[in-house]
């Protein structure tokens, strides 16, 4: 079987989902759909696809769909998605809010189709190679900074660009943070620009992080630091160093007292990995390596650090007498 996939949303991230899918040769493109047909039409053009009037239209010649429209959307149409009998992926974050990320795992199960999040990260070469070499995390400091786009303003920069952290921190730990302390600003928009968190887990592991849409450069690094070592990855180069203390014994020649190697890492393009898992998955009804459960889980963090950053704000306007 060769799945059917279409695109929803003809907007920079369908683009991308459109060349990735028609490159492939584990699925074939069936169309797109978006509010705008002369825009559908411009970025089907280059690979010759048809272009949808409806969603009955697309489910009646698609096995299954991308989601990739503004995020208040995502539960309305993932939902009536999968009650036409298709499998969805939907870019991240799963929902606007957790009730509608609940709404969608429902529609999945009682559909029973395969949805999963587009938390990108997930499948840089750089976090796979680092999954591997994960012990007992105690520490983790990331900066995820952007340069301002009016792309992604109806959402604040914890759902539009922490989330990708938040959710590689849950994978990673494989904990639920117990504490959340969270300081946030807006700055170019009337939502949060630039907000700065700090998560405390069970096990007693922390995480700093730090995303911003108002930076001057582009950043996208992760530090990790584990019992005896320390680790640090560049998503966007996709590379990874560990530093290792000896603990075999006494510091030799060959075995010097801190160990410095690359991770090994495979690079390749993220999105290609990510619809990769998405064609398998529809094919062999196995489980998304990010599934509907996941999203939700990033987003329920995301919102919770929402929550304490208008208590901050509150706080701080009280403090300065202007509540």
């Amino acid at each position: 079987m060769t799945p059917r996939i279409a695109v929803i949303g003809a907007g920079s991230f369908g683009k991308n989902h459109l060349r990735v899918i028609h490159q492939s040769k584990d699925a074939d493109l069936s169309g797109v759909l978006d509010l705008d047909p002369l825009r559908a039409a411009e970025v089907a053009a280059p690979y010759s696809a048809r272009v949808f009037a409806s969603l009955d239209e697309l489910a009646a010649n698609s096995d299954a769909a991308v989601v990739a429209t503004p995020t208040v959307t995502h539960a309305e149409i993932g939902c009536a998605l999968m009650a036409r009998g298709l499998d969805v992926l939907i870019e991240k974050p799963i929902g606007h809010t957790p009730e509608a990320g609940r709404a969608l795992l429902e529609s999945a199960r009682q559909n029973d189709r395969v949805l999963q999040v587009g938390h990108l990260e997930r499948f840089n070469p750089a976090v796979i190679a680092l999954s591997k070499v994960i012990t007992q995390p105690l520490f983790f400091e990331i900066h995820r900074m952007s340069e301002f786009s009016p792309r992604c303003l109806d959402v604040d920069v914890v759902l539009d660009l922490m989330i990708h952290d938040l959710d590689v921190v849950l994978s990673l730990t494989g904990e639920t943070p117990e504490e959340i302390r969270a300081a946030g600003v807006h700055i170019l928009s009337d939502r949060v620009d630039i907000a700065n968190v700090r998560l405390q887990f069970p096990s007693g592991c922390v995480a700093n992080l730090t995303a911003s849409r108002v930076s001057t450069e582009r950043v996208r690094k992760l530090r990790l630091f584990q019992p005896h070592e320390y680790i640090s990855v560049d998503y966007g180069r996709q590379d990874g160093v560990r530093f290792r203390v000896n603990t075999t014994g006494a510091p030799t020649a060959s075995a010097p007292p801190i160990d410095f190697a690359q991770l090994p890492v495979v690079k390749s393009e993220p999105l290609q990995l990510e619809l990769e898992n998405f064609f398998e998955c529809i094919v062999t009804r196995a489980a998304p390596r990010v599934t509907g459960e996941h999203g939700l889980a990033a987003l329920e963090a995301a919102c919770a650090i929402l929550d304490r950053i208008e208590m901050h704000a509150q706080l701080v306007a009280r403090t300065l007498g202007t509540a």
